[in-house]
């Protein structure tokens, strides 16, 4: 973990791997899921994505507008890697649409993500997209459709409840930083990068990842998932169909299910953007078993891509497009719905309880209630 201090304010540029390494994760509890995960469980299984985190903390005690306390930061995933330029074809779907994702008309139309997927909090989404174009032109070179310009695709949620948000403390230089510091391998979860303030059915949340490997006969192909979760209300989170949220009642706060959830899925399947879509109206599905009904003031928006077919987005030339048929789908829809229910409840398991402006303090999901819980049901896989 390398730490910088800007203007203040604490920069941890999170490698991931000896996070990733020590902290325990859901299945290494006991908690029992379906499919079978990749090498990593995570949405790095994906040959080439790499993610990348900015993780902001500083202050203590009363909130102050822009001095802080700061519980912010940024997450960038990127389809190929940093190292490259080639656009990814993808689609997206809204669930309930009290929330941003910049980008989107065009990727709607054009059927491509050139460039990273980001997520921040609500406030910061404006810096981070003109920072990813910045970042962009950086390296000097129009994008493979020949063009000066650039649509980022910028998602939120809001961390207002543990972080100064109002006071604009995601910067250019943090947004580079998670660019740059991007990587494969393991995946830092839980209070981390744009995950880093917050709230899962009022435990504390944040960054969670997951993956599944298809069969031989179904292709073998990897799903990988990414969230950045942000909502639900406590006495509906399920796990592993345990109603773990009634049983660990303490210090809830809300009566409403208010907050956010962004999900990223990655393939390696060749797939074509309709039939990403598809697989992004899969996760609504993953995060019912967690307990979402998706409330009025959720934001609940997800992104799908595939990283075959390389070379797809270039301007020239006419291109042979590998594709799955629609009846080869279903494990794809399925391993979707698995991995985005178990990325949350990675993230929770992940997430430390954590004290932000007006000494608020969200506490983490208790792993030995946990297991006690599961225990109760008879759901322990050790």
């Amino acid at each position: 973990m390398l730490n910088f201090r800007i203007s203040g304010v604490i920069v941890l540029l999170l490698a991931g791997v000896l996070g990733a390494q020590t902290k325990p994760r859901a299945r290494d509890l006991g908690v029992p899921f379906d499919g079978t995960p990749g090498p990593l469980n995570a949405i790095t299984d994906v040959k080439g994505v790499e993610v990348g985190h900015t993780t902001l903390i500083s202050g203590n005690g009363a909130l102050k507008v822009g001095v802080g306390p700061v519980r912010t930061g940024v997450t960038a995933i990127l389809p190929r890697g940093k190292s490259s330029k080639d656009g990814v074809f993808a689609g997206w779907f809204t669930l309930n649409g009290n929330g941003e994702m910049t980008g989107t008309t065009w990727l709607e139309e054009s059927g491509f993500l050139d460039g990273p997927v980001m997520i921040t909090n609500t406030h910061s989404v404006g810096v981070v997209r003109d920072a990813v174009i910045a970042w962009k032109v950086k390296r000097g070179e129009p994008d493979a459709e020949d063009y000066w310009w650039s649509l980022p695709v910028v998602a939120e949620t809001w961390d207002g409840e543990l972080n100064d948000v109002n006071g604009f403390h995601v910067k250019p230089e943090h947004v580079f930083q998670a660019l740059d510091s991007a990587h494969g391998g393991p995946v830092e979860e839980g209070n981390v990068g744009g995950g880093t303030g917050m709230i899962c059915h009022e435990f504390k949340g944040g960054i969670g990842t997951a993956s599944r490997l298809l069969s031989v006969k179904d292709g073998g192909y990897t799903v990988g998932v990414l969230v950045q979760c942000n909502y639900g209300q406590r006495d509906q989170l399920r796990i592993a169909g345990v109603p773990v949220g009634a049983e660990i009642a303490q210090n809830s706060f809300r009566h409403d299910d208010v907050g956010s959830i962004i999900v990223v899925v990655a393939t390696d399947a060749p797939l074509l953007p309709m039939q990403l879509k598809r697989l992004a109206k899969r996760v609504p599905l993953g995060l019912g078993r967690t307990g979402s009904y998706s409330g009025n003031g959720s934001g609940d928006i997800f992104i799908a891509f595939s990283t075959a077919n390389p070379g797809a987005i270039d301007g020239k030339g006419v291109h042979q497009i590998a594709m799955l048929p629609n009846q080869q789908l279903n494990p794809l829809f399925l391993a979707t719905v698995q991995a985005t229910e178990e990325a949350v409840v990675n993230a929770l398991v992940a997430a430390e309880t954590m004290t932000g402006i007006n000494n608020h303090t969200m506490i983490a999901l208790p792993h030995d209630q946990l297991h006690e819980v599961l225990k109760k049901y008879n759901r322990l896989t050790k």
